[in-house]
């Protein structure tokens, strides 16, 4: 098959590391020994350089010598601090509005729950949940949960799996009835970037509030929820935050809904309560967003979050996005110049303004293939029926990777053929 003239080549690929104002950061993770292109940071991030020591400093000081204490030496309030570093660095998010607690999924449930439970507290009309089909599947499946649990009712969005929700589509599903919107900031399939602020907008003006999903925007592209004026989110920290697999997860609650005695999530544990130590009867939920924490903090997880987030911050969101939309440019550059015998098309947008940090490529064979090229160390992901999603993480990953990883993926598909 004969390669386009336009076709970007290695050299440009390297061109463009020599080029990079984040080249030093790839440095700065632990190697991976054996694998030639790492294309699947929208899943599960690299570790942070030093996170193996970073743990065994808490294993061997703070937790096998400082024992105890260190809960009053600092880890009572990691779900805060740790929180407003994620909030600051990722969210766009004053401090005080975000805490790291729980699993995406736990944390999901309590603030849907929370959410609807106001709404329906303070507007009994209010039974609808309003969600797109093409949402990843837990927030389909808790969805699910909180409405069989409180007699409510899903109300869909028949979305594009090749795009994502719409500001039209928002207006159309929501109304009087409407309790919560509930949108990924992201979408996982495609990597489609939802207007937030125009449908956070919307949502508002029908008297529904919105929970957003930042599982692929925290640390992938901007968010702004406080200017966009969000009421809350939730996302995972193992993706582009760099938390490893199984880290907590965050979630962020605006300051107008602190403390509204309707708005009180259902997992009561002592750690969630005011004055936990003092062992009362009755449960008060602690002041502000502390109060979405249940149980013990997570504190040896929270330790790659702190240095992944650290790192985020360091190189700064913007820089990140820039090099995030030059990496699936480069991308969508090397796919587009493929012959067209071979095959493939593109499931994901391309006007930067839409499109998240990863796309996805569709092709009946890519299950095998994909199995393949792991063995030899190149990983992308899959997901069912035929889409081969890329998920360069800008902080990880090199031009050169990336170029690498779409040769072997041409390969396989042309020894296939």
């Amino acid at each position: 098959m004969s390669e386009s003239p336009s076709a970007p080549t290695r050299e440009d690929a390297l061109a463009l590391d020599a080029a990079d104002p984040l080249a030093a950061f790839p440095d700065r993770f632990e190697p991976a020994q054996g694998v030639v292109a790492y294309l699947d940071g929208n899943s599960l991030g690299r570790p942070v350089a030093g996170t193996a020591d970073a743990v065994a400093r808490l294993v061997r000081q703070e937790w096998g010598t400082r024992l105890i204490r260190s809960w009053d030496e600092g880890w009572m309030t990691w779900p805060t601090e740790v929180g407003d570093l994620v909030g600051r660095a990722a969210l766009g998010a004053a401090a005080g509005q975000t805490v790291v607690a729980d699993s995406t999924t736990v944390l999901l449930y309590k603030v849907l729950r929370a959410l609807v439970d106001h709404q329906v507290a303070v507007h009994p009309h209010r039974t609808e949940i309003v969600l797109d089909t093409d949402n990843f599947p837990t927030d389909r499946y808790v969805s699910e949960g909180v409405a069989a649990e409180r007699g409510l009712t899903l109300r869909w969005i028949d979305t594009d799996p090749v795009a994502g929700v719409t500001p039209e589509q928002v207006a159309g599903a929501v109304g009087p009835r409407t309790a919560v919107v509930l949108v990924s900031h992201v979408a996982y399939r495609s990597g489609w970037v939802a207007d937030a602020e125009r449908i956070t907008t919307l949502a508002h003006d029908a008297g529904a509030l919105v929970l957003w999903d930042t599982c692929h925007s925290a640390g992938s592209v901007p968010v702004r929820a406080d200017d966009w004026g969000w009421d809350a989110a939730v996302g995972c920290d193992y993706k582009y935050l760099n938390g490893g697999p199984g880290a907590p997860a965050h979630a962020y609650l605006a300051f107008r809904l602190h403390d509204l005695p309707t708005l009180r999530q259902p997992v009561q544990g002592w750690m969630g309560r005011r004055d936990p130590f003092l062992m009362e009867q009755g449960y008060v939920p602690a002041p502000g967003v502390r109060s979405l924490v249940s149980g013990t903090p997570p504190v040896t997880g929270m330790v790659p979050v702190r240095l992944g987030v650290e790192m985020l911050e360091a190189a700064g969101i913007e820089a990140v996005r820039a090099k995030s939309l030059r990496l699936t440019d480069l991308a969508l550059a090397v796919v587009d110049a493929w012959p067209a015998a071979l095959g493939v098309q593109v499931a994901s947008p391309r006007e930067h303004a839409r499109r998240g940090g990863h796309l996805t490529l569709r092709h009946p064979r890519f299950r095998e293939v994909t199995a393949r090229l792991w063995q030899r160390g190149v990983i992308p992901d899959f997901r069912s029926p035929d889409g081969l999603r890329l998920g360069p993480a800008p902080l990880s990953t090199r031009f050169v990777e990336l170029w690498d990883g779409l040769a072997a993926v041409r390969e396989e598909l042309e020894r296939e053929g």
